[in-house]
């Protein structure tokens, strides 16, 4: 392997050559393999299959690149520190691939992956919020029973989200189905649900299908756990931000599109409300047809990498693949073997974890801001005086700027590897948006300073949003736990739009103050809960770091680690060790 390194430390004074592998396990480390059976003696092993490749690419790549390199890891006994942070590190240094070649294979996934995924969510976006263009093009006169019902349309809104909460569950299925059968379906059923709005008779019809779209847009909101499976930590929130832009990005092209269409269709046969329905909904049918080919189900399935990308997508991530729970690694230790795909009992564990609670309620009062203004404004800005052309436009642009504030903010936020701050800031200038709309009437507030309030709370939470997402999946410790706690946070983070969309009736025209109150108090408590939730996590790292913390049930693992010499070898020992570094899990703040 022509661009492959042999990385190894050597701990003893004076920079002596490096020990032979019959020398271990004081000094030296063999990189990580599979077990023989016969070594073993209990027929289990220690890695999955893909590990297993990429153990015998370190050996070939040992014995040809057998060499010390200059840039390893400077913790060494001058410091005191203990010889298995040594062999962990050690383990941790081995470098298979260049810095280059993995930046090529993220910007493969950033462009072919990361996009493709937004495209789909803003079509999503775009088809579950441009009700709130539809109703200013007509719908609410054709669609009103008689007598008319003002809750109609709210309840046409809250049918949505009953059924997007009920199956939040399906978030999981990510793990368990294939990626690229499971984005096709899920793809194709709202597409054409979407579609149908188009021929609604009457609300009771149009509340029918608003529930049915609900079920398939549900099924799509894994995605930022599906992005664990390709990006490093410390990558996820700019990515997760190129996904969540996408919903700015589709309020703004459904409010253009809504005042070209109500343009086209006043003067045309069919209905402006249905033409809108019918033209942003089918575009979703034709994209499924494409994410069968285009969505990888793992890093290395990928068509548009080649073979030594495929291998380095799989590398780049074995340090990431934490193992944290105490379960997994006491059967490691006693030989069990390891269950593919979802952990029930470390499932379950994420619902006594009050940090996954904290975090989903954050998640909860963002929503309540974020699902109510994009299909209330078009409404809001009407009742300010402006004609259902100008109300159309209008709409577009806070969201334009609030899809370029995501990009760069999540950016910041992965470079400085924190996101308390970021979510503190984008929550109070959400909070101050709202408060001035709120007091728009006692102050008399002309038009003017009330549509320039909306950019900041518009900015505010749509930030917020991603940074929750990304700050969510960051800190839980096990594969099965990020998938655990994000289907959490979506539950009970999903029950904001019920309350979000119950925020604004007609009848609060044209200052709709309860509303704006409601999310300028929600907002600010976002930034109250991610100012204790960041006081929480770093104490909780400085226990961590003492051996007071979660790290504590792994004490046993010295006493075994000196067994396993006698089992299997130095090669038991230095897994074990590997698993204990790692198991000194780091909250991010």
């Amino acid at each position: 392997m022509g661009d492959a390194w042999y990385e190894l430390h050597d701990r003893r004074e004076g920079g002596a050559a490096a020990p032979s592998s019959a020398s271990l396990p004081a000094r030296c480390i063999e990189p990580d393999r599979d077990v023989d059976d016969d070594d073993a003696g209990d027929g289990h092993d220690i890695l999955d299959d893909e590990d297993e490749d990429d153990s015998n690419e370190i050996e070939r790549g040992s014995h040809r690149h057998r060499r010390h390199h200059p840039q390893i890891d400077e913790l060494d006994a001058g410091r005191g520190r203990s010889s298995r942070h040594s062999i962990s590190a050690s383990v941790a240094s081995f470098q298979l691939y260049s810095p280059d070649e993995e930046r090529a294979v993220v910007r493969k996934f950033d462009r072919r992956l990361v996009l493709f995924l937004s495209l789909c969510y803003m079509l999503s976006f775009l088809d579950r919020s441009n009700i709130g263009n539809a109703r200013i093009a007509g719908m609410e006169e054709d669609l009103q029973s008689s007598p008319p019902r003002d809750e109609w349309y709210d309840w046409s809104l809250t049918a949505f989200y009953i059924s997007y909460i009920a199956f939040e569950w399906m978030s999981l299925l990510w793990r368990l189905v294939p990626a690229h059968i499971y984005v096709s379906a899920v793809i194709l059923s709202w597409g054409i649900i979407a579609s149908l709005q188009s021929i609604a008779t009457s609300y009771p019809v149009l509340i029918f299908l608003r529930t049915l779209l609900g079920i398939g847009e549900a099924a799509f909101t894994g995605v930022p756990f599906y992005l664990s499976f390709f990006y490093k930590r410390h990558e996820l929130a700019y990515r997760t931000a190129m996904f969540i832009s996408a919903a700015p990005l589709a309020t703004t092209f459904a409010s253009s599109l809504a005042w070209l269409i109500l343009r086209i269709g006043e003067a045309g046969p069919i209905a402006p409300w249905r033409l809108l329905f019918l033209i942003e909904g089918f575009p979703s049918v034709i994209v499924a047809t494409f994410a069968w080919s285009v969505i990888p189900d793992t890093p290395s399935s990928a068509s548009y990498l080649t073979p030594r990308e495929k291998k380095v997508a799989r590398l780049r991530l074995r340090h990431e693949k934490t193992m944290s729970s105490p379960t997994q690694l006491r059967e490691k230790m006693h030989g069990e073997r390891q269950a593919s795909g979802l952990r029930l009992r470390e499932l379950l564990l994420v619902f006594a974890d009050y940090k996954a609670w904290v975090m989903a309620f954050m998640f909860f009062l963002t929503n309540m801001a974020y699902a109510s203004l994009p299909v209330f404004l078009p409404t809001v800005l009407k009742e300010m005086g402006y004609t259902r052309l100008e109300a159309q436009a209008f709409s577009a642009p806070p969201y334009l700027v609030a899809f370029i504030t995501v990009y760069i903010t999540a950016w910041l936020s992965d470079r400085s590897k924190s996101r308390a701050g970021f979510v503190i800031f984008h929550a109070l200038c959400s909070a101050a948006g709202y408060s001035v709309l709120a007091l728009a009437r006692p102050l008399s507030l002309g038009h003017t300073v009330r549509y320039l309030a909306v950019y900041p709370a518009a900015m505010g939470f749509f930030n917020v949003v991603v940074l929750t997402l990304a700050w969510s999946i960051n800190n839980q410790e096990s594969e099965s736990q990020r998938g655990g706690g994000f289907a959490l946070l979506q539950v009970v983070g999903q029950c904001g739009p019920i309350v979000g969309t119950r925020l604004y009736p007609k009848s609060d025209g044209p200052f709709f103050e309860h509303g704006m109150r409601a999310c300028a108090a929600a907002m600010l408590g976002v930034a109250v809960l991610a100012l204790i939730l960041r006081f929480v996590l770093a104490w909780q790292n400085r226990r961590n770091a003492s051996g007071e913390g979660d790290t504590a049930d792994y004490v046993a693992l010295d006493n075994f680690a000196g067994e396993a010499e006698s089992l299997v070898e130095s090669l038991e020992r230095t897994t074990l060790m590997r698993d204990r570094e790692r198991a000194s899990f780091k909250y991010m703040l």
